[in-house]
């Protein structure tokens, strides 16, 4: 992990996973997962967004990993995920990685809760589809996103909608310029377009060491991907329990993408609003996404599921089946 991303102490540190793991993706990019927690307890992926890292999730995580296994990944070129073949990023990519994620920690037919934040979220979105969404979603939080016209809506740039200002998102959202050091100038910046008014400053000086440490070519890479992102045909096909939660702050995912998902979504089981707070909800709000999940994990995953350790006793059993 990038030196910029270590926090000394506190609640930002992350939290030293269980295991470590090497996930393979379609076109063999290798994904850096990590595992949190104990095993045979319920299961929960959580997919990070555009300049973030697995560091992100540290108090989300810190508030499961008690009794649930909590995973989380870089999704490629950020965090240990090693960047390959910037010019093949596409939302397919982000679809294969997660697969690849979900086949390399879940058994056949063990289903989780799967957490997206903003490029996080669209990732379910691209993935809806897919055969290991059927197989192991047992239902899923978008968390400050959108499925399409991202650059449009966008309220970074004090201007009003038009053609002007979604130019503008367009160079700022590519830029390669390098972010260089955490400054006051730095954190300030990040804080007005990122986060609420009321955010704290240990909180925005912790955000700001995770997304200095993309690389500036895979920051570009995935912009190009975010700039004329569209998922809306993908909607119908996310048909597991979905829960939509945003601050009414954010100028990345204006509230209104949220408003959007819940009335597209075959099976939205409830949309969030956080008065006040910006687009980065599980660092801004840590409980309220925890509480979230959690809700999501009693409703649909653990209602009369098999005690804990009798999953564990059948995940055992698989992995000594494995190794004969």
């Amino acid at each position: 992990m990038s030196r910029l991303t270590q926090v000394a102490s506190g609640p930002y540190d992350p939290p030293v996973a269980a295991r470590e793991l090497t996930a393979v993706s379609a076109d063999g990019a290798r994904l850096h997962v990590e595992v949190h927690g104990p095993e045979g307890a319920p299961t929960v992926v959580l997919v990070h967004g555009w300049t973030c890292s697995t560091a992100f999730w540290a108090r989300v995580v810190r508030g499961l990993a008690g009794d649930h296994r909590v995973v989380v990944y870089d999704q490629r070129g950020h965090g240990r995920s090693p960047a390959r073949n910037l010019g093949a990023y596409s939302t397919r990519a982000l679809a294969d990685d997660l697969e690849a994620v979900l086949g390399a920690v879940l058994t056949a037919g063990e289903r989780a809760v799967l957490a997206g934040h903003s490029m996080g979220g669209m990732t379910l979105m691209a993935a809806a589809g897919r055969p290991a969404l059927r197989e192991h979603a047992a239902a899923a939080l978008l968390c400050s996103t959108g499925s399409s016209r991202l650059l449009a809506d966008a309220t970074v740039v004090p201007l009003r909608s038009g053609r002007v200002r979604t130019r503008l998102h367009r160079a700022l959202l590519g830029s390669r310029a390098p972010l260089g050091p955490v400054t006051p100038l730095a954190k300030w910046l990040l804080k007005y377009a990122t986060m609420g008014p009321g955010s704290d400053p240990e909180m925005v000086a912790a955000c700001a060491r995770i997304v200095h440490a993309c690389p500036r070519a895979v920051r570009a890479a995935w912009a190009g991907v975010l700039a004329d992102l569209d998922l809306d045909s993908e909607l119908g096909r996310l048909t597991v329990p979905t829960a939509v939660l945003a601050g009414t702050a954010d100028r990345l995912t204006a509230v209104a993408h949220a408003r959007r998902l819940a009335a597209a979504l075959p099976h939205c089981v409830g949309l969030t609003e956080l008065p006040g707070l910006g687009h980065m909800t599980p660092m801004e709000a840590p409980e309220r996404v925890t509480g979230a999940i959690r809700e999501l994990v009693t409703d649909h995953l653990t209602a009369g599921r098999p005690p804990t350790v009798v999953r564990q006793q059948r995940r055992q059993k698989t992995a000594e089946e494995e190794t004969r």
